[in-house]
C-alpha cells in the first residue's frame, strides 16, 4: 500500500560509474547513513559488476540494493544475460523493469517487460515498473494513451503477491538525462492517472516514483505532491554531494 509517510529515494547509477568509483561512492554514502531520515527508503542500483561489493557496504547501514535490468530465464544458454535469481543471490531486493532506456535504446517490447516482471516476482524481488511517454507522443496528445498501454501490458490479469509492494516509476522519456523537467503539477497529474489505472487492474494502491532529470534544486517541488511517493534519480545520484542534498531536501 502507498504510504506517504515514507519517501522513496532510488538511485539508478546506470553505466556512469566504474567498479572502483561505485565502491568509493557506496562507502561515502554508508559513512553518512546516520544523516538519512528514518522516513526515507533508500535503494541503490549499481552496475552489475559492482553490485555485490556495493551491496556488502550498504547492507550494514540499511540501504537496499537493486538491479538495473534482469533476464526472464532462470539459467541457460543466454549469453550476456543475468537472471532475476542471480540478482537475488547477489543480495538484491529491487529490480528495475521497463526503464525508458531499455525500451528505446534496446527496443524492449511490452511483452518482454511483462516476462521480466513475472520473473522478478517469481524470485521474490520487488519490481520497479517504469512507464512514460516519448516527446513525440506528448506533442501528439497521446500521453495518456501511451501510459495506459504500458500499464495495462504490465498489470493485466497479474496476481500480485500480498507481501510485495507495487512500485511504478513515471519517467517521461523526453526528460530522461536531457535536463528538461516535467512540471511538478503535470507530474502529479500523471501520477494520479497511473494510480487510477493500477488500482483498476490490480486493486492495489501503488507507490509511484517520479524520474526525469531530478536534482537537488527541484526534488522538493516534486515530493510535496500527494501522489509522488519518491524519486528515481539517475545522473544526480552518482555524486555524493548531489545525492546527499537530495536526501536533505526530504527533511
Amino acid at each position: 500500500m502507498s504510504d506517504k509517510s515514507k519517501i522513496y529515494l532510488f538511485a539508478n547509477w546506470k553505466m556512469y560509474l566504474d567498479y572502483d568509483e561505485s565502491n568509493i561512492l557506496a562507502n561515502a554514502i554508508a559513512a553518512q547513513a546516520k544523516s538519512i531520515p528514518t522516513s526515507v527508503k533508500m535503494a541503490i542500483f549499481p552496475s552489475a559488476l559492482a553490485l555485490y561489493p556495493v551491496g556488502q557496504v550498504l547492507h550494514d547501514v540499511g540501504i537496499s540494493l537493486g538491479a538495473q535490468n534482469v533476464y526472464w530465464q532462470d539459467k541457460g544458454g543466454d549469453t550476456g544475460e543475468v537472471s532475476a535469481r542471480m540478482y537475488k543471490e547477489a543480495g538484491c531486493k529491487y529490480a528495475l523493469v521497463g526503464h525508458s532506456e531499455r525500451r528505446h535504446l534496446f527496443h524492449e517490447s511490452n511483452s518482454e517487460v511483462r516476462k521480466k516482471l513475472e520473473a522478478i516476482l517469481d524470485e521474490h524481488l520487488t519490481p520497479v515498473i517504469c512507464v512514460g511517454e516519448t516527446e513525440k507522443e506528448r506533442a501528439e496528445n497521446k500521453t495518456e494513451e501511451a501510459i495506459e498501454i504500458q500499464v495495462r501490458a504490465a498489470f493485466h490479469n497479474i496476481v500480485w503477491p500480498k507481501d510485495r509492494e507495487l512500485i511504478v516509476a513515471y519517467e517521461p522519456v523526453w526528460a530522461i538525462g536531457t535536463g528538461k523537467n516535467c512540471d511538478p503539477i503535470e507530474a502529479e497529474r500523471m501520477h494520479q492517472l497511473i494510480k487510477k489505472q493500477v488500482i483498476a487492474l490490480t486493486g492495489i494502491t501503488p507507490v509511484i516514483l517520479y524520474g526525469g532529470s531530478v536534482k537537488p534544486e527541484n526534488v522538493a517541488e516534486y515530493l510535496k505532491n500527494p501522489n509522488i511517493n519518491g524519486v528515481l534519480v539517475g545522473n544526480a545520484s552518482t555524486n555524493l554531494e548531489s545525492w546527499m542534498n537530495i536526501v536533505a531536501a526530504v527533511r
